[in-house]
């Protein structure tokens, strides 16, 4: 009878222990953003079936485009011409607006005259811009680089501007009260304390950018990118369309969270539990 009771514990002590490392296994952030993107993608797959409308293609149909795509080229070749205006916009959108956003923040004149202009360019219809700019530069590589320019850099400039304007003031007053120069004072100290705030707007310049791109290759000239979705759309592939605007998508959500995880790991330490 004693040996059956222990049993009988034993069991019943590790039902919970079982329920409670699932528990714990569900509520893991990776296994919530597994079951976040089958579950999407079982919605996408029944609305198709059902069909919402005829240019929906299913899930499935979307994937074997998507796989064939890859296969004979088409994508990846795509993404080479897409992806070059999209870097070169970006790194230059880097240090141009790091460089002004961190001027503004430290001379309050520069603040007066450049900051409004950049809050005008982030609140204003940039596609309205893009015919401007092909009027101006025509529809080659620099047109394509400005229209990335255009939306990637209010962001990143008005990110520096905040970040370096609420530096620690203690920080500066301790550089002062060691007789640090402006420039000791703004490479160790504005600089390094501003980081976070300013990697994160590098962050969102990036995404900015990939809507740059694409409102580029679909308003200025359909190469790349734009050209698959383009050609696929007036053939009625739909699912070559989706797939490749769903491509899109993916690049830059894979992007964005590997960016994400640079700024916790290196400006972020606090955060690396969460």
């Amino acid at each position: 009878m004693a040996a059956q009771m222990q049993a009988g514990g034993a069991v019943s002590f590790a039902a919970p222990s079982r329920s409670s490392q699932a528990v714990r296994l569900i509520e893991r952030p990776i296994v919530l953003r597994l079951l976040s993107i089958a579950l999407f993608a079982a919605i996408w797959q029944i609305a198709g079936l059902i069909p919402v409308s005829f240019a929906f293609p299913t899930f499935s149909d979307t994937m074997i485009a998507f796989v064939t795509m890859m296969a004979d080229g088409s994508l990846p070749t795509a993404y080479v011409s897409t992806l070059q205006p999209l870097i070169l916009g970006v790194i230059l959108s880097t240090f141009v607006g790091v460089g002004i956003g961190t001027l503004c923040g430290l001379w309050r004149p520069g603040e007066w005259l450049l900051i409004p202009v950049f809050i005008v360019l982030q609140a204003a219809p940039v596609a309205a811009f893009i015919p401007l700019v092909t009027f101006i530069y025509g529809i080659g590589m620099t047109a394509k680089t400005l229209a990335v320019i255009i939306l990637a850099l209010p962001v990143i400039v008005l990110n520096t501007y905040k970040a370096v304007r609420n530096v620690n003031e203690s920080l500066l007053v301790m550089s002062r009260s060691f007789m640090g120069t402006r420039w000791q004072e703004v490479i160790k100290i504005v600089l390094p304390d501003a980081s976070p705030v300013i990697f994160a707007g590098l962050r969102l310049g990036v995404a900015a950018g990939f809507v740059g791109v694409v409102l580029a290759e679909l308003l200025i000239t359909p190469t790349g990118i734009g050209d698959l979705i383009t050609f696929a759309r007036s053939r009625a592939d739909y699912a070559g369309m989706y797939a490749t605007i769903a491509s899109v998508i993916a690049l830059s959500t894979v992007t964005l969270v590997a960016l994400q995880w640079i700024e916790v790991r290196v400006f972020r330490p606090e955060k690396r539990g969460d």
